[in-house]
């Protein structure tokens, strides 16, 4: 399960928060999930659901990039896995 959290985190950091392309606003979120996911006083599911309450907040956003919106839904399919 903690496996699972560090690949997501990994994803997080290495195509969203360092893509300089992606808006501002979407990394921040990206970066404030990262920080929920690694919060380890809470149990897996809860730092999961937390985390997809935030990823899903910009999911939508029209100024995502498409490449961007891709990352973000298959992050959302491991979190739910994790759940």
């Amino acid at each position: 399960m903690s496996e699972l959290i560090e690949q997501i985190v990994q994803v997080l950091k290495d195509q969203v928060v360092q893509d300089t392309v992606v808006p501002r606003n979407i990394r921040r979120a990206a970066e404030q999930a990262i920080e929920v996911l690694l919060d380890s006083s809470k149990e897996p599911t809860v730092r999961a659901a937390d985390a997809i309450a935030i990823l899903e907040d910009i999911s939508e956003d029209p100024n995502m990039p498409m490449h961007t919106r891709t990352i973000i839904w298959e992050v959302l399919g491991a979190l739910e896995q994790v759940k």
